[in-house]
């Protein structure tokens, strides 16, 4: 039996190529986005006033950060956690599910902002991308459970396999760190996938060889049972007819065993 792939409608060497562009893709604009998170921590510590580009909670002159925060970082660790996740949680979205997430980003973006204005204590101040990661992540735990195709069910799990424990910072578990924004980010992952979750076409399933066998041995099925269907008492030809008015039944004599002598 030959165990490899049988390329099928879909199953091209176009349509590998098409996947490999798709994530090269996803992770050059991943990468663009990185370098201008980058490139705006530089300006902030030049001085700059970022304050009024983070969100306030319950403060009306806060909503401006709900287009702002997630470009703003308090340090150089906070700015490399965020942009690793970044790289990998949008890479991941973006070549396996382009259309959901180009559409899903600004519903993240505004998602992780009203979590920390709602949430938030007022007089502090809420910034980074941690709530645009965290909604990437359950987008694409979202679309897993929803979709269930191979594609779904696999970059689910990359997902959760790298960073699963965003399940749990949603909840408060550090000072300092803005869980209101996890939260909303993550609420918001939740909702774009429901909406969402038609957006993309589900690739085309690879065709086995041995499935191609057990469709040929289902066509010859029928066939195979006629030739094993006993035939009718008629159709039975007779070998051997008694003669009338003679027994035969058989009695079979058998002799004893001559007994041994004990002595």
């Amino acid at each position: 039996m030959d165990t490899s792939n049988t390329p099928a409608a879909g199953d091209t060497p176009a349509t590998d190529r098409s996947d490999r562009r798709r994530v090269l893709r996803a992770f050059n604009l991943s990468l663009g986005f990185v370098l201008l998170l980058v490139a705006l921590f530089a300006l902030q510590q030049t001085g700059w006033d970022w304050r009024p580009w983070a969100v306030g909670p319950h403060d009306t002159g806060g909503l401006l950060g709900l287009l702002g925060a997630p470009l703003l970082h308090g340090s150089i660790e906070h700015l490399a956690a965020n942009a690793t996740a970044l790289l990998i949680l949008g890479t991941l979205a973006g070549s396996v599910y382009p259309k959901a997430t180009v559409r899903a980003l600004p519903l993240l973006w505004l998602g992780s902002g009203i979590g920390a204005w709602m949430l938030g204590e007022p007089g502090s101040h809420h910034l980074g991308a941690s709530g645009v990661t965290h909604g990437l992540m359950f987008l694409v735990l979202g679309l897993g459970l929803l979709r269930r195709d191979r594609a779904a069910i696999a970059a689910g799990m990359i997902g959760v396999l790298f960073y699963g424990g965003m399940v749990m910072t949603v909840l408060p578990h550090e000072p300092g760190v803005s869980w209101q924004s996890h939260m909303g980010g993550a609420a918001a992952g939740v909702i774009a996938a429901l909406l969402f979750r038609h957006a993309d076409p589900l690739a085309p399933r690879k065709r086995y060889s041995w499935e191609d066998e057990d469709e040929e041995d289902d066509t010859d099925a029928p066939l195979a049972d006629a030739e094993l269907e006993p035939p009718s008492p008629g159709q039975v030809p007779v070998l051997w007819q008694p003669r009338e008015g003679r027994d035969y039944e058989v009695v079979v004599q058998l002799r004893p065993r001559p007994r041994r002598d004990p002595s």
